[in-house]
């Protein structure tokens, strides 16, 4: 593993656009890939034995006499090996080697269950792919059109500099549980003191799995992503439909019959009927959550277990991280949270902020072409992320954060010239609002605390689901937002004079009053469970909630205020526009409160109810 040096610096927001690598030539032929099944031996504490279907992609005139550098690839949660065919062939037109596999559990008849990409399991067992690649003979591998075995010399050695055996010049890449699984190769490449991995390009990927399927943001450890953190004490809010679809238990039909799986004792048959090939601890810790309506601790000790947060002292890989603005999966913060720890432990790496993610999976023109890497804004900067950590050319990456504008992109149609670079996160700096009024209508966002009328808005919550509604998690975000009367509370600024840009996550800190939730000394069950969200208002009332993005939590002290920290977001409140925070009493894409609660909030002397955001303009 070649070692890398880094300076960090303040953050100061630069101009949009980076200057990045020229495209190179195209080849003329795709790669003919070798399928290939590879042994793993000694998986977990079960010492299990994997096979691993792998496709072996080796670039025309790459050989042992000129070997070139290589990529570990897997798919995402569901997918299978063809899922990196376009990005093993743009690269291997670049000279890389490719080897592609389907992670473990994905292949019918896998002996080796889903692992939700641990260390112990799936780290395990990437390790020994890096070893096959750095061309280690122990590792069995065998053509499967063929039947012989396969030995590879083709790749870039590095054992003589850095005293490692079978250490290849190698990175991986690959998106959501084709990242994380590259979180956790590095870590058990690292404890095990043997750094064969060079560098990895993680995309959409949670920090903590815990916080990804069942949120809490108002208990976040110093109140925010930004403390290098988002795993927070106690029980979150179950985010029932995105569990469902992001452990593939089995095929929805339909918006319908995923919202019919709201009802606990539905959702128990189902999971029941398809859990299909996972270690039993990933279906028990849904089934509980999903009838009771709260994570134990174990279970939300299981979940963390499988997650970068968890071992990410181990992670001294350089990691270029992008994450997805239009993503209710895994959001923004996740990713603050990760950049935030690996920046501060001194691992070289870049946060992006991209336009896509799993609830929009299409990149804009010009942003990510994985056929044809360089000639995308990403994939050039993948490709300079790679050639300079994996072989020292170029110069190197700078490690920065930088963010996709989708106001810019409307004027300008270039993907480059809609991205902003900043130093370091966060960006901008922080304006305050004060919640003002109340009462029938919508209470107000005034810029003076002094100017604050008093007021009291309330509503109730309905158990256990809803009625509001913000998505149905990636199969539909078309349906407008809706808040049904005497279910949520908004409070709104009046029609804005010039744009308002929102680069990060905004703080929402309020004093709620619901007695029904006085119960809640006997744990989640009776703890009041809140929505929080920020609505762009168009001057004909039409509602756009950013990306669908939302900050459920679970308050458990109601005698006491209590700071939300919103979804991160990059978006831009036009002028005559208004910008709004909403608290809701629920949402159909979640578990919320297991009873009824009556809300208020009130405004004036005494009661601090404030909004910050932070703004670049």
């Amino acid at each position: 593993m070649r070692r890398a040096a880094t300076v960090l610096t303040t953050c100061t927001l630069l101009a949009a656009g980076t200057a990045v690598l020229a495209p190179a030539a195209s080849a003329a032929t795709d790669i003919v890939p070798r399928d290939l099944t590879i042994t793993v031996t000694h998986v977990g504490p079960e010492d299990r034995t994997c096979q691993i279907d792998a496709d072996l992609y080796v670039p025309a005139g790459v050989t042992a006499a000129h070997p070139g550098p290589a990529l570990l690839a897997t798919n995402g949660f569901g997918g299978t090996k063809a899922d990196q065919a376009d990005l093993a062939q743009g690269f291997g037109e670049r000279g890389y080697v490719t080897l592609s596999y389907t992670g473990l559990g994905f292949v019918d008849g896998d002996t080796c269950p889903i692992t939700l990409d641990d260390r112990e399991h799936d780290g395990a067992a990437a390790s020994q792919l890096l070893r096959f690649l750095g061309g280690d003979p122990s590792i069995t591998a065998v053509d499967d059109a063929t039947g012989q075995p396969v030995h590879v010399d083709q790749v870039i050695r590095q054992d003589a500099t850095t005293g490692t055996p079978y250490d290849p010049a190698v990175g991986m890449v690959g998106g959501s549980y084709g990242g994380q699984i590259q979180f956790a190769t590095a870590a058990y490449e690292h404890e095990a003191g043997t750094d064969r991995l060079d560098a990895i390009v993680p995309m959409i990927t949670w920090n903590d799995l815990a916080y990804s399927l069942d949120p809490e943001n108002s208990g976040l450890p110093g109140g925010t992503a930004r403390s290098g953190s988002v795993s927070y004490g106690g029980s979150g809010v179950f985010k029932y439909q995105w569990s469902l679809l992001f452990t593939t238990l089995g095929v929805v039909n339909g918006v319908e019959d995923l919202q019919a799986l709201s009802d606990p004792a539905k959702f128990q048959t189902f999971v029941n009927d398809n859990c299909g090939n996972f270690d039993p601890p990933v279906c028990q810790a849904l089934l509980e959550i999903g009838t009771q309506g709260y994570a134990s601790q174990a279970s939300i000790d299981y979940l963390r277990s499988n997650s970068v947060a968890s071992y990410i002292s181990d992670v001294r890989v350089p990691t270029f991280l992008a994450q997805g603005q239009a993503d209710t999966l895994f959001n923004l913060q996740e990713s603050v949270a990760t950049y935030t720890t690996l920046k501060q432990q001194g691992t070289p790496v870049a946060l992006q902020w991209q336009s896509w993610g799993h609830s929009g999976s299409t990149p804009v023109p010009g942003e990510l072409d994985e056929r044809h890497p360089a000639s995308s804004y990403q994939g050039r900067l993948a490709i300079q992320w790679f050639d300079h950590y994996l072989l020292g050319k170029g110069p190197a990456p700078k490690l920065n954060f930088s963010y996709f504008r989708d106001w810019v992109y409307a004027a300008t149609g270039d993907a480059a010239k809609a991205y902003a670079t900043a130093p370091c996160y966060p960006v901008g700096s922080q304006r305050t609002l004060y919640l003002s009024g109340g009462g029938p209508g919508d209470g107000t966002l005034v810029d003076r605390q002094a100017a604050v009328v008093p007021g009291t808005s309330a509503y109730s919550s309905v158990a256990p689901v809803g009625p509001n509604y913000t998505e149905t998690s990636a199969l539909d975000q078309s349906q407008p937002v809706t808040d049904p009367p005497g279910t949520a509370i908004r409070f709104a600024t009046a029609p804005l004079t010039k744009p308002l840009d929102v680069v990060g996550s905004g703080q929402l800190t309020v004093q709620l009053d619901s007695p029904a939730a006085l119960t809640q000394s006997a744990g989640p069950a009776g703890q009041l469970v809140v929505f929080a969200k920020l609505y762009d208002i168009g001057p004909d009332g039409a509602i756009e909630l950013p990306h669908r993005v939302i900050s459920p939590a679970r308050i458990t002290d109601v005698t006491q205020p209590v700071t939300i920290e919103l979804p991160g977001i990059v978006h831009r409140f036009l002028p005559g526009h208004r910008l709004a925070v909403v608290l809701a009493g629920g949402d159909l894409a979640y578990r919320g409160s297991t009873a009824p609660q009556p809300v208020t909030l009130t405004t004036g002397a005494g009661h601090v109810q404030q909004l910050t955001l932070p703004v670049t303009s």
